[in-house]
């Protein structure tokens, strides 16, 4: 058994073969140039490959060959299970005292790792070791509003005051994928999780808030990649209809916040 004493890295993947290796090197650079700084730091990436039908695990594999399995992890989902199983699945596999959920795509550069660590520091003394500290693109919004048809700015800000209005109060950006918990906080949330598709990280930090778990918001450079978007209006009705769910199940007692046995 290996000592928690590492960070956790967990990237999803679906379909992403060609950014792949542009996020996994840009990662595994900074994580081994920090690991000489400080000895005493220590991580393992963990590859979520969700059921993708190219050769993404097959790329992802020369990264565990290149740095070790105790390093670098590949998990190959037979089926598509969706970005909140997917990453539910690599959170129950990691080792870490922290664990980090990232985009695979790059579109958050990594070395802002540091300031997702400085606010997660920033919140203790962590209640029953749980805290959660999210990168945010919301002091950014101005300027993707400008680039962005009146339709998707629309669907934006009617998605926004959704999550504000039946979930979330107090975190203006719940989507970005820049996410750090304790190992106790992920756990506890990932455990009673039940959306798997994109609204999952809503869920999340509904569970986090009603449980009292301290999360902090802060803000992170970010890039949008080609073809990492969502295709806007079914997605983002899909989303929708989660968040109705996610308000109304746990209002009626038909999901409760007592954590699931996890294998």
């Amino acid at each position: 058994m290996i000592p928690l004493q590492r960070n956790s890295l967990l990237l999803c993947l679906h379909t992403m073969r060609k950014t792949v290796p542009l996020m996994m090197d840009e990662a595994l650079d900074y994580l081994e140039k920090r690991q000489k700084r400080d000895p005493s730091f220590t991580y393992e990436v963990i590859v979520v490959d969700d059921g993708s039908k190219d050769q993404t695990t097959k790329v992802a594999m020369k990264y565990c060959k290149k740095y070790g399995s105790d390093k670098v992890r590949v998990l190959s989902l037979v089926k598509n299970r969706g970005k909140g199983g997917a990453v539910r699945m690599g959170v129950f596999s990691s080792r870490g005292k922290k664990i980090l959920m990232a985009d695979a795509d790059g579109a958050t550069k990594f070395a802002d790792i540091e300031k997702v660590e400085e606010g997660l520091k920033n919140l203790q003394p962590w209640p029953n070791q749980m805290a959660i500290s999210c990168g945010s693109r919301a002091h950014l919004e101005k300027d993707s509003i400008a680039k962005r048809s009146y339709f998707r700015t629309l669907l934006m800000y009617g998605f926004h005051f959704l999550v504000w209005f039946l979930c979330v109060k107090e975190i203006r950006d719940t989507q970005c994928g820049f996410k750090l918990l304790t190992r106790e906080a992920a756990l506890r949330t990932f455990s009673t999780l039940h959306i798997e598709r994109w609204a999952f990280d809503v869920e999340l930090l509904y569970i986090a808030q009603r449980l009292r778990i301290p999360v902090a918001e802060v803000a992170v450079n970010w890039t949008e990649i080609e073809g990492s978007k969502l295709v806007p209006f079914w997605s983002w009705l899909q989303m929708g209809r989660d968040l109705l769910f996610i308000r109304l199940r746990y209002m009626t007692g038909a999901w409760q916040l007592e954590t699931r046995k996890c294998n």
